[in-house]
């Protein structure tokens, strides 16, 4: 339908609707409940440059509105994902994917990277710098914006393809980091990923998740991330993909409003494995409702108060 049609970095999307990375697989998995071509694209599993079992068990603590997860990467390594899960991913989803690349070095984010932007099937490159920095202290690369645009220069100069960077809403300033990353070459931004979270037993007396604390996503966490792409959104001149507690084509419209080209729907996903499917069937009647002729017109359409 074109009125749902937006343009992400030069390559257009049918509607804006992506599944968030590590909430999706590599696809497949969701293409024997449907047809996963109704999406405007999907970012795949976080990708390191080599395999990782993860964090121990158990992982997931529920919370009232929402989840906290400390899964750690767990993932086959680049190798195998080119190898046989991007060729099997082929066999049912037709349309440019978005690669999630986590790393521990800048020479880990640049090796994987590499690789992954030379197969066909990658129309983005999505550089999650929410990782711990091993020869930084342990510190994420995207708590500081020297650190995040030096994954990013270093990313740019050795790929082709759109590079959106994944930041952590875990700083004191946003902005700053998303305008490093711009200034560094960056095509776009991605936010929110995941907030800092913990839950105890209280009959236990300990952590439930055996990492002690995770990330927090869900729908309590959506006032935060509209009000973070609506300041990044306002302060760079890329596009900015937005998530974090999206759940509704309405808080698709939200995301949009506040600045956003393409909304990315996460832990929505782990609840109801048809919710992207649904709220892209929801969206035309959802625009009709608030006369909205096409989704392009809502990004960063949001209107202010004027002051008195």
């Amino acid at each position: 339908m074109e009125r749902l049609k937006v343009n992400l970095c030069g390559i257009s999307l049918d509607n804006p609707v992506i599944p968030a990375s590590g909430t999706f697989g590599y696809g497949y998995e969701f293409a024997e409940l449907y047809d996963i071509n109704v999406l405007g694209t999907f970012s795949f599993k976080g990708t390191t440059k080599d395999p990782r079992f993860g964090n121990p068990t158990p992982r997931i603590a529920e919370c009232s509105a929402g989840m906290i997860n400390a899964v750690g990467l767990q993932n086959p390594g680049v190798h195998q994902v080119i190898d046989t899960e991007l060729p099997r991913l082929a066999q049912c989803f037709h349309k440019p994917v978005m690669a999630n690349v986590s790393g521990f070095s800048v020479e880990d984010y640049v090796y994987t990277c590499r690789l992954l932007d030379g197969q066909s099937q990658v129309g983005w490159l999505e550089v999650n710098v929410s990782c711990p920095n091993v020869h930084g202290g342990g510190m994420s690369f995207g708590t500081s914006p020297e650190a995040a645009a030096e994954v990013t220069r270093a990313v740019k100069a050795v790929t082709t393809k759109p590079v959106i960077v994944k930041l952590s809403p875990n700083v004191t300033d946003i902005v700053s980091i998303a305008k490093a990353c711009e200034d560094a070459g960056a095509d776009g931004i991605s936010l929110i990923n995941t907030m800092l979270g913990m839950r105890i037993d209280i009959a236990r007396r300990r952590p439930v998740i055996a990492n002690t604390m995770g990330g927090f996503s869900g729908s309590a966490i959506f006032p935060v991330a509209v009000r973070m792409v609506y300041q990044v959104a306002r302060a760079v001149k890329i596009p900015v993909i937005g998530m974090g507690g999206v759940s509704t084509a309405e808080d698709v419209i939200e995301m949009m409003l506040a600045g956003a080209t393409a909304v990315e729907v996460g832990a929505a996903n782990l609840v109801n494995p048809f919710a992207c499917r649904d709220i892209i069937a929801d969206l035309p009647e959802t625009m009709d409702k608030y006369n909205i002729s096409t989704l392009n017109e809502m990004i960063g359409g949001v209107k202010l108060w004027e002051k008195m």
